[in-house]
């Protein structure tokens, strides 16, 4: 269980991850040499599974992921509001969801890494705040 202190220091913990993870993602020169990066740490571990070339399509829905998620992540880190934690979490088992599905086909087994991490952020920031519950029902009573 959280305090609302700690709850919004996760928030934005979460955020400032999220903008690191995923800025290379947003230029496609920068994502150029993240691939570059990852293609050639996967290689060397001898992973299991594909990092293939990205076509002009594929780059641009990098790109745009890479764009959403660090607005998101700058709106989280700015105004680390509970209710963003709570909508943060729910797109993280998505993600997570999608992670694994790409993993069951074939994708390199560097995504587990990103996979567990997922996770870990999206359990860490459904866990109950304390006395949220109690808030949320007094406000709901006074309306």
């Amino acid at each position: 269980m959280w305090t609302s202190t700690q709850y919004r220091q996760l928030v934005r913990g979460s955020a400032w991850y999220d903008l690191i993870v995923t800025a290379a993602f947003v230029t496609p020169w920068s994502f150029a040499v993240l691939h570059g990066l990852l293609t050639t740490l996967s290689q060397a571990l001898e992973l299991p599974g594909e990092l293939p070339l990205f076509e002009p399509a594929h780059l641009l829905m990098a790109n745009l992921f890479g764009s959403v998620v660090c607005m998101w992540a700058v709106l989280r880190i700015r105004d680390p509001q509970p209710v963003y934690g709570r909508y943060d979490a729910v797109t993280r088992f998505l993600f997570a969801a999608w992670l694994a599905y790409a993993l069951a086909h074939g994708a390199s087994s560097l995504v587990v890494g990103f996979l567990v991490l997922e996770l870990a952020w999206g359990i860490a920031q459904v866990l109950p705040i304390r006395g949220e519950g109690a808030c949320s029902r007094s406000a709901a009573q006074q309306s």
